[in-house]
């Protein structure tokens, strides 16, 4: 938990922290996140799935309350949805108990709605560059598509939340449906040119840490190390 003034803070690990006992959980590795302001008591879960009263109840226990639900992208790990024959909780489940404003990229919005059920009306389209306030903190989105067409990243005070479009080791594929190797180039360099120093939470733990600074994935991560589009293509354009 996060002592940086009235910003709370918190990773939540799937099969560890919440959804324990849930084998397609502890598998995934899907990092939940829990973003907001102590003086308000107000908080944003991003990308809530798995087991939703457990995010909650974890929210409640530090006294914060979920008001916003921030999705990094579409696919079911990480907003609730059927995948592998499992059907998995996520933001339905989320409106089902309780009224919550829901954020995703404005590219994401038909897929959000075929993967996860929810309609149009449910949810907040945001271009690139907007920001959603909680309490007094803000989160930056910043728009990052490769991985799928509406992928998304949130920085919150020098903190990266990466979601599937750069891991500590490498990076979201870019041969499912909606992907799209030439912008996820792209969006790699954008984020390749923060500060060194901001600190990346990434959407999955596949590597030993939960989070590095740029600096350090920087040193290790293959797929920063390529300098021009061309040489990205001919290795990872697939």
């Amino acid at each position: 938990m996060s002592s940086d003034d009235n910003l709370y803070f918190r990773q939540l690990l799937s099969g560890h922290d919440f959804a324990v006992g849930d084998p397609l959980a502890g598998q995934m590795a899907n990092f939940v996140y829990l973003i907001g302001d102590r003086s308000t008591g107000e908080c944003a879960v991003i990308d809530p799935a798995y087991a939703v009263d457990d995010i909650v109840r974890v929210a409640a226990e530090d006294d914060m309350k979920i008001t916003d639900v921030l999705a990094t992208h579409y696919h079911p790990d990480h907003i609730g949805g059927s995948m592998m024959g499992h059907r998995i909780e996520g933001i339905t489940k989320m409106l089902e108990t309780g009224s919550y404003r829901i954020h995703v990229n404005e590219n994401e919005v038909p897929w959000v709605v075929r993967t996860s059920g929810v309609s149009e009306n449910d949810l907040i389209a945001h271009s690139a560059g907007d920001c959603v306030q909680v309490g007094d903190v803000r989160i930056d989105l910043v728009h990052t598509p490769g991985h799928t067409p509406g992928s998304q990243c949130f920085h919150v005070r020098g903190c990266l939340i990466s979601g599937d479009t750069l891991f500590l080791d490498g990076c979201g594929r870019t041969d499912l449906p909606g992907s799209d190797a030439e912008k996820m180039y792209e969006s790699l360099q954008l984020l390749d040119s923060l500060p060194a120093e901001t600190i990346i939470y990434p959407g999955h733990r596949y590597s030993v840490p939960p989070s590095e600074t740029l600096a350090e994935v920087r040193t290790h991560n293959f797929v920063l190390k390529p300098k021009t589009k061309d040489q990205w293509l001919t290795i990872f354009g697939g």
